[in-house]
């Protein structure tokens, strides 16, 4: 039996406030979306991922979703109705036997939904994930109330939905009216949709304060790994001086086969070593020519990607130059700040400082300059 999945990121989440969609912002270090579909993939049987994104949005999605077993990306219509009908029409040559339908906006797919779903398709030609209504509801309009709605019986309906694939087909191609969720296209068939237990889990991000929630409650899975690094350079004249990124101004340089920055290469060995993935010289060997003479920035981005790769987020990181000269002190918050945008974390995350060795050994002496450094990352267990 193939199962197929589509995976909507078409719509334009406008009650977020956000300059770009939320499918699209950062959670845990990478695109809301990615989450969302490794959620899909997780519990495994689904043999065909068809993402569904806005038109013009084909080549960003793919990025987004590189290395997924995922169908290249379907431009939708102006509604979600539409979007779906986009989608299933894509899968149809293929004549899969269920269709999932999934939000982009739900990084989360709780564990036993999916097998749920696909029991529930058994009896029924379609079935969602619900979760009763807990709280009182108002009916209101002016700020005033006007009745109290009963709740009894009233459902929260999540994603993702299961449908055998003809049926949810066949109510998109002869829908007339506009369908809040496919759900209820087949309830307008007259179709039986089964109802699976949802979980508070499955937070759909539509506001701020949805995808703060689902950061916190990611973080209770992530445990803290701590990897230092240190590194040497020796002096040399005539060199640019690039520390943490920062080029300043000074009679002499690094000495190194990229651009020397200790600053950077000692904060990529702690992060790689927190990540128990080597040091630097494994991913960028000197003995290559193509990082002679190379901006140490795509070091250090690499070494953010490999947090991300892991499903991982780096809590915070440190860095302690040690020279007599240059002075770091006014290069500071410049150095803060780019080694923040390098691994897509907020300047109050990273820490710069610096000090002498009181004149005493090769530091002292103006010989080399060296780093040390910190990192706090958190992994899934």
């Amino acid at each position: 039996m193939t199962i197929a999945a589509l995976l909507m990121a078409a719509g334009r989440g406008t009650r977020f406030g956000a300059d770009q969609p939320k499918q699209y912002l950062p959670l845990l270090g990478r695109p809301v979306l990615r989450h969302a579909a490794e959620a899909l993939l997780r519990e495994g049987g689904v043999g065909l991922l068809q993402p569904v994104c806005a038109p013009g949005e084909e080549a960003r999605v793919a990025a987004i979703l590189e290395g997924l077993p995922a169908l290249p990306p379907v431009p939708g219509g102006v509604t979600r109705q539409a979007s779906v009908r986009a989608g299933l029409e894509a899968l149809a040559p293929r004549t899969p036997a269920v269709v999932l339908v999934h939000d982009a906006a739900r990084p989360v797919v709780p564990p036993g939904t999916i097998p749920a779903l696909l029991a529930a398709l058994e009896a029924a030609p379609g079935a969602i994930p619900a979760q009763p209504v807990a709280d009182t509801l108002k009916r209101a309009a002016g700020g005033a109330i006007l009745e109290t709605v009963p709740r009894a019986g009233l459902f929260r309906a999540q994603t993702p939905q299961a449908f055998r694939f003809p049926d949810l087909l066949a109510a998109h191609r002869a829908a007339r009216t506009e369908a809040t969720d496919d759900a209820q296209l087949l309830e307008l068939a007259g179709a039986r949709v089964a109802l699976v237990p949802g979980a508070e889990t499955n937070i759909k991000i539509t506001f701020p304060e949805d995808l703060a929630r689902v950061e916190a409650q990611a973080m209770t899975t992530l445990l803290p790994r701590i990897g230092t690094g240190f590194d040497v350079h020796r002096t040399e004249a005539g060199r640019p001086m690039v520390i943490c990124g920062v080029t300043i101004p000074c009679e002499f340089g690094l000495e190194g086969h990229s651009d020397a920055d200790v600053g950077i290469h000692a904060l990529c060995d702690a992060i790689y070593g927190a990540l128990a993935e080597g040091d630097i010289g494994r991913w960028f060997p000197p003995s290559e020519m193509r990082w002679k003479g190379a901006d140490s920035a795509q070091f250090l981005t690499h070494a953010a990607g490999r947090i991300a790769a892991r499903g991982g987020v780096l809590a915070n990181a440190d860095v302690t130059i040690l020279c007599e000269r240059p002075k770091i002190g006014p290069h500071r918050e410049a150095m803060q700040a780019r080694l923040a945008e390098l691994l897509g974390v907020a300047p109050g995350r990273v820490g710069v400082k610096a000090t002498t060795t009181e004149r005493l050994g090769f530091t002292g002496r103006g010989e080399g300059i060296a780093a040390q450094a910190a990192a706090l990352v958190l992994l899934p267990a």
